[in-house]
């Protein structure tokens, strides 16, 4: 890394952390996917947070935040990163089709395709996260195309990861991802289907406030009553309001009302499991077991079963 832009990235990032009330616990130097060199942070609510209540955050190291709307928008990104460092496993999610995942290992910034292809790569892993150390996962490549590049701010993490991970999301739930025990690259497309021109937001899934009560329900009872002892889980999280086509407001509505259900426990916008909750946990692993079951092609097991004519 240069000196210079160390120096320049490191006081940027350190003053939007401040005011998104993280600590810059380390700054290094590292290199993206073509070996050009990249400044990694990691930041976290203390300095003394344990590795797995870290957020790693990877730019260029020739990034600059000259446009007007950059550093706001970091800094917006980093306000919800510390909320979501609040949770008891901030890397995990939950799709609207029930399967419990987290995201890891993604490899900031984006890279050109060395295929040939006019698009922009980025790496990352996605593991089934049910509490029981399963081995399936998803070698992640997602791409996106240069018209839908024109769309984003830059194409570095504070400004993609959140649609990234929704894309990741809503590629399972079309059944087009497999969860494995080991594979090559699974490809996660992201296009200008997933974005209005008109609205200038991003749309994933039109959900009714049915499908979004059942989402929050599903969500407290993996994040909070499996993956974290009952811990509180932030509730209007934004990136879970994109994938759903709604408001962090709707979200903290919805969960007022599984709150007096007697599902869940809320305080503020963070909620945790309650024993009724956990009492659904056969629906629930009936729906992960129907999830896994749809994103298993059926040509797979016809082929080893040597069911084919190829």
């Amino acid at each position: 890394m240069s000196i210079d832009f160390q120096t320049a990235l490191t006081a940027t990032v350190g003053t939007a952390a401040r005011e998104a009330g993280l600590t810059v616990v380390s700054s290094e130097a590292g290199t993206d996917f073509n070996n050009k060199p990249t400044a990694k942070f990691k930041l976290a609510l203390a300095s003394n947070a344990p590795a797995e209540h870290t957020l790693q955050l990877e730019l260029s190291d020739a990034f600059d935040f000259q446009k007007p709307d950059l550093l706001p928008e970091m800094t917006s990104h980093l306000r919800e990163a510390a909320k979501r460092l609040k949770n008891p496993r901030p890397d995990a999610y939950v799709t609207i089709a029930g399967l419990p995942l987290s995201f890891s290992g993604f490899e900031w910034p984006f890279h050109r395709s060395t295929s040939g292809a006019d698009t922009y790569i980025v790496h990352g892993t996605a593991h089934l996260a049910d509490g029981q150390g399963s081995p399936l996962h998803t070698k992640i490549s997602a791409s996106m195309t240069v018209t839908f590049a024109e769309i984003v701010p830059a194409p570095e993490q504070p400004y993609a990861e959140t649609f990234i991970y929704n894309a990741i999301r809503k590629t399972y739930d079309y059944g087009q991802l497999e969860l494995l025990k080991s594979g090559n690259r699974q490809p996660v497309p992201v296009t200008t289907r997933y974005y209005s021109r008109w609205q200038k937001k991003f749309i994933f899934t039109d959900t009714t406030d049915e499908t979004r009560m059942d989402f929050l329900a599903l969500k407290i009872y993996w994040l909070s009553g499996v993956l974290g002892g009952s811990q509180p889980v932030w509730i209007a999280d934004p990136r879970d309001a994109q994938y759903l086509n709604t408001t962090p407001e709707e979200l903290a509505r919805m969960a007022a009302d599984l709150s007096r259900q007697g599902l869940l426990s809320l305080t503020d916008d963070y909620a945790a499991a309650t024993t009724s909750l956990a009492g659904k946990a056969e629906e629930y692993k009936a729906k992960l077991e129907a999830a896994l079951a749809f994103i298993k092609p059926s040509f797979n097991e016809e082929m080893r079963a040597g069911h084919t004519n190829m």
